[in-house]
Formats: structure tokens, sequence, C-alpha cells
């Protein structure tokens, strides 16, 4: 294809992308220290570590939180980076009307050691205040704010942004020259001699050529990590659709979405409890600890799933690799108690090694301080990137018109 022409496809899916990238690069750069800043914000949801006392379990949480709010239903009880314990919840059913209960809430705060109730909060309502600043920039980040059709939106956008990525590594190629003056000194360079220019930045030129510069160069340095950002992006947006077939093409990958159908559940709780799921949650990962060659660090959280029909447990164990939190998972039938899947980070499916790298990468939860302040930093690289690149496309276009 004519080099031309990959300019011009470069160019307009980068004008396509731009404003996104904007809101993903500045969101993102808050999100790499979301656990410090939402404690900061709200330190009153986040209890000061007890040493030696006891702690509530997972299980004892749900049941608290049920306790506290007769209307509310606990889905997911789960430990935080900060040393929170908050409950997901959704409305139950009326049983005088058979309609869901209306709860401004989906979020409850409760002290594990107290079992006192902290807050409540919409996760993300920025309507409800600072207690939802935080959230509220993940909502952005992750789907404008716009539910369903801003998550397949940033979806659609992190596939053109991986396509993109390819686009620009080639355009940064040295070009061929059809000048026999120029052929003659190329013969006298080698390739990558050609190549470096690409990598440089003449911070002394006009402002045209130090805006092009930022964009070839910065793009080039930054290359492998935002191709990086980019795939993780369509995992987070388009986790069950493309992701899981491009991976499924090329390795072996499983998640609960492909081995779970949905069931028709009318009820307001399943048939195991959350206590008696948590004990066989423990014990069949104890077991499979064992079978599998593997070690548990500590319990993460409890999620009952209802439109799969099943218990996911999760622990942190030796198999992860992120610095806080776990993605060891364990599934079991919410009403019969059977053991139905267990799904490792690392070490069983190459597919699913993958996919926990490129999460955690995404998530700067790997490397500490320094990998945050790096994706921190990527975001506003990110956000110079977009602006150089409609820079530079608005003076060619200024320039054509002055021509015509």
């Amino acid at each position: 294809m004519n080099r031309k022409l990959w300019v011009v496809i470069h160019r307009w899916l980068g004008l396509i992308m731009a404003g996104f990238l904007l809101i993903i690069g500045l969101t993102g750069s808050l999100l790499a220290f979301y656990p410090e800043l939402e404690g900061w914000i709200n330190p009153e949801l986040y209890p000061t570590e007890q040493q030696g006392k006891p702690m509530m379990s997972l299980a004892q949480l749900a049941l608290r939180a049920e306790q506290l709010q007769p209307q509310a239903m606990a889905t997911r009880v789960q430990w935080g980076a900060i040393g929170s314990r908050a409950v997901y919840v959704a409305p139950k059913i009326n049983p005088e009307t058979n309609q869901l209960y209306s709860l401004p809430f989906n979020q409850i705060f409760i002290n594990p050691y107290t079992g006192e109730q902290l807050g409540l909060r919409q996760f993300g309502a920025i309507s409800q205040g600072m207690i939802n600043f935080m959230p509220f920039i993940y909502h952005l980040h992750y789907e404008l704010a716009l539910s369903d059709f801003g998550m397949w939106a940033l979806g659609i956008i992190a596939l053109i942004w991986t396509l993109d990525c390819f686009i620009g590594l080639y355009l940064t190629f040295p070009a061929k020259s059809f000048s026999i003056k120029r052929q003659r000194i190329h013969t006298k360079k080698s390739w990558l001699a050609r190549w470096k220019p690409a990598w440089l930045i003449r911070w002394h030129a006009n402002a045209y050529k130090l805006n092009f510069d930022l964009h070839r160069s910065g793009g080039l340095w930054l290359w492998l990590i935002l191709l990086t950002f980019a795939w993780s992006s369509v995992y987070m947006n388009l986790w069950d659709t493309v992701y899981t077939k491009a991976t499924q093409s090329v390795m072996e990958y499983k998640a609960y979405w492909t081995e779970f159908k949905p069931v028709d559940d009318t009820t307001n709780s399943p048939h195991i409890g959350w206590l008696l799921a948590e004990q066989i949650a423990q014990n069949l990962m104890a077991e499979k600890a064992t079978t599998q060659g593997f070690k548990v660090i500590r319990a993460v959280s409890l999620y009952y799933n209802k439109s799969l029909g099943v218990y996911d447990y999760r622990v942190r164990s030796s198999r992860d690799i992120q610095d806080h939190g776990g993605q060891t998972q364990l599934f079991i039938d919410a009403n019969t108690g059977a053991f139905k899947l267990l799904l490792l980070p690392t070490g069983q499916y190459e597919g699913n090694t993958v996919t926990t790298w490129l999460f955690t990468l995404h998530m700067a939860n790997i490397l500490g301080l320094p990998y945050k302040v790096f994706v921190s930093v990527l975001g506003v690289a990110i956000v110079m990137l977009s602006i150089t690149g409609v820079y530079i496309w608005l003076r060619k276009r200024i320039s054509r018109s002055a021509v015509n």
C-alpha cells in the first residue's frame, strides 16, 4: 500500500481518537494512584488497621450489610488495597409488589473490627459529592460515565488505538527514495542509521518541527507500553467478545464468561448462604492449593454472581503477581456448593497468564511506587501525543488552504 495512504489513515484515526485519549490520559494519570487518593479524600471510609484484633470474615460482613440495610442484598464483599471492607449490594425484590426496592447506594462500608457502618455511596455518582470523586474518575476512564454505550465506544477506540500503534511505527521507518542523488547517499548509510533521526527531538527547532518530533519520537520511545495499554484497554472494555476470541485463537484462555451460561433466578438469595459458601470455598481452595502446588496467602473477595448462579471466591496466592489484591479464583455452584472452576492468574493457562500481566500493568499494580509514577506520567504523555497530532494536522491544513 502507498505510504501516503498510510499517512492519511494514521492522521484520521488519530483525529478520531484524540478527544477520547485526552480523557483517558488525564483520568489515567489520577487512577495510577487510585487507592492513595481515595483514602486521602475519604478517610472516614477506611478504618485504621488494628494489629492483633480479629476482623469479621467476608461472609460475616455480607450478612452484616444485609442486617444494616434490610432492603439490600449483598452481592460482593471485597478487601480493598487500603484495608477497606466494602460490601457491594443490589436491591432486593419487594415481596408485596414483586418489584425491586429503590436504593440510592450500591456500596456499604463497614468497619471489619466493630461491624459499624462507615458510609454509603452509589459508586461513581458524582452528584453525591467528593465521596465519589475517584469512582467518577474511574467511570470516566472506563466508560466515559455513559454506562454500556461509553464502554463500547472506548472499546472501539482501544481497537483503533491498537491498530494505529502499528501504523504509527511503520511511518517512522525510513522512506524509500526515488531520487538518484538520495539513493546514492542512502547506500552509504545503514537502515538503522537512517531510522535514528526518528528517535531524536530537535529541541531548538521551530514550533512545527518540535511538535512533529515530540509526536514521532515520543510515540517511538513509548511504543511498547502504548501498545500494551491499547490492547489491555480492549480487554477492559471488550473482554467477552473481541479480546476473548482473539486470545483463544492463539493460546488457551478461560474465564467465567467462557465457561458458564446465564441462569434464570428470581429469588432474593441463593440456596447456599454466605457463611456456608465461604466455608465450602475455603476448603476447596485449600484442597486445590495442595493438588495444584500453590500457596494461599489471604482471602480477597467473595462474590455472588446471580446471573450465573455461582459464588466467585478470590484469594491472593503465590500465583499472583500484583502488589496488592489477588486474582486466584474458585467458583462453586450457589445452590449446591459443588465445585465448578479454578482459575489461576499465572502458570495454568497461557492466555490467562498473558491477561494477568496486561491487567496488572494497566492497573499500575506492580513494581511499587516507581511504576505508579511512570504510569501517571504516561497518561500525560498520551495527552501530549494527542495534542501534538492535532497540532500537526491543523498546521498542514492551514498551509494547504493558504496555497489554494
